[in-house]
């Protein structure tokens, strides 16, 4: 008894040092601190020494991907920032008012920046979410959860996102079948949000469509440029994406700035004021801790294994079903990367090389619907998802409050894809 007190099984460990986050959150206040204990009980538990701990830590820190990781979040904060000082974000919530109900509007605002993979995209629909709740009517809770739902329901799909594009790779269906498999979860996901999020809001606060109305296209230039640049350059320059995988978003980004500075010219007193901004060094810093956690996941333990290889061996010894473990690997992977490619790259390769050589159609694409969603609602509600970490930073909520109260669609989701999976299977050859 006390060898498992003291070695639990590798599943045990991780899922208690995402629940210390958590606690030591609501407590602390302090998500940066809370970040830390975290990745000090899960370095030391798996049984790294101090210096290969600290090797681990220095190896993320110093990495390109880090470097560019915190230059896409810094660029991120300020294009949001320099977006609100021009006045465009509120021209944009003034021409979305006259268009759509409260209820949608406050959906359509973070999903529409959801159609751009960037890293903390949440960060930058939060204020424009904010600035849509005119009449003051939510509380930070219900912004939080709203923009961090809607942000990710085109996540199921959409093939900018990399998660999407490694799951096509490792599962070697083409893009479009992969689309057209998942894009019914996106409606669930939608639904799921409406009923449990919006419901509960004013239906027409919209504004009348009358008087000196924005138009919509110019006010999004500086976010399609982002888009545009970005996917232009995975696509004409693919070997920029090479260098590392964050480096096209940099250039998108720093693209969209340049485009509002031309758009909208603003004075230096701003630039200073922006750049100059203590939540932009606040926010890079919890990122980074971030990803230092999900270094701590992602290396060899000790003896040479791989963690997620050691969860997976113990999910198989104690004996749970195949269709079970179709759901349990890619969720627990989901929630201990915060991140699609995480649970995309750590699950779909032991997943589909348990489905055998030629699988058919219902077998694979009922794989394909129950796993990507599974993964998809261990990330929603993983305590390192940097749009988690970001949108409760802004909004100064906690995460375990935000997380309880996405409950409810998270199972309207799962039920949604254990319904649709088993259509797929029974509907499909086998």
């Amino acid at each position: 008894m006390s060898t498992f007190i003291l070695f639990p099984p590798y599943l045990v460990r991780v899922m208690l040092s995402l629940f210390s986050i958590l606690l030591i959150q609501k407590v602390s206040k302090s998500l940066e601190l809370a970040l830390c204990f975290g990745i000090l009980v899960l370095g030391l538990w798996v049984g790294h020494s101090p210096p290969t701990a600290m090797q681990i830590i220095l190896n993320r820190v110093l990495s390109l991907d880090s470097l560019f990781l915190t230059m896409v979040i810094v660029g991120v904060i300020w294009l949001s920032s320099l977006l609100a000082e021009a006045g465009i974000m509120k021209d944009l919530v003034s021409s979305l008012e006259k268009r759509l109900s409260k209820r949608w509007l406050v959906a359509a605002l973070p999903a529409v920046v959801g159609l751009l993979p960037m890293p903390a995209g949440a960060l930058f629909s939060a204020p424009l979410l904010d600035d849509g709740d005119s009449s003051n009517e939510m509380d930070p809770l219900q912004k939080t959860r709203i923009n961090y739902w809607f942000r990710h329901v085109w996540e199921y799909w959409w093939p900018l996102y990399p998660g999407v594009l490694l799951a096509v790779d490792i599962t070697g269906v083409p893009v479009w079948k992969f689309v057209l498999v998942m894009f019914p979860m996106f409606f669930a996901s939608t639904g799921a949000g409406y009923l449990f999020l919006l419901s509960k809001l004013s239906k027409s606060n919209a504004k009348p469509n009358t008087g000196n109305q924005k138009a919509f296209l110019p006010l999004i230039i500086p976010t399609l440029t982002v888009i545009v640049v970005y996917s232009g350059i995975l696509v004409f320059m693919p070997f920029l994406s090479e260098i590392d995988k964050y480096l096209p978003m940099v250039i998108g980004v720093l693209a969209g700035i340049g485009v509002l500075q031309m758009q909208r010219p603003l004075s230096w007193d701003v630039w200073k004021r922006v750049i100059g901004a203590k939540r932009t060094v606040s926010l890079a810093l919890i990122v980074l801790l971030a990803r230092v956690y999900g270094a701590f996941i992602e290396a060899r333990l000790p003896s040479g294994s791989f963690l997620m290889d050691q969860i997976r061996a113990e999910l198989n010894e104690f004996g749970i079903p195949l269709l079970l473990l179709v759901f349990l690997i890619p969720f627990i992977s989901g929630i201990t990367t915060g991140i699609t490619v995480g649970y995309v790259g750590a699950s779909y390769p032991v997943i589909f090389r348990l489905l055998g050589t030629d699988p058919g159609a219902g077998v694979l694409f009922s794989t394909i619907a129950l796993t990507h969603t599974s993964g998809y609602l261990g990330m929603i509600f993983s305590p390192i998802h940097v749009c988690l970490i970001v949108t409760n930073e802004y909004f100064k909520t906690g995460l375990w409050e935000s997380l309880k109260g996405l409950m409810k669609p998270g199972l309207f989701v799962l039920g949604s894809a254990a319904l649709y999976a088993s259509t797929l299977y029974l509907l499909l050859p086998r």
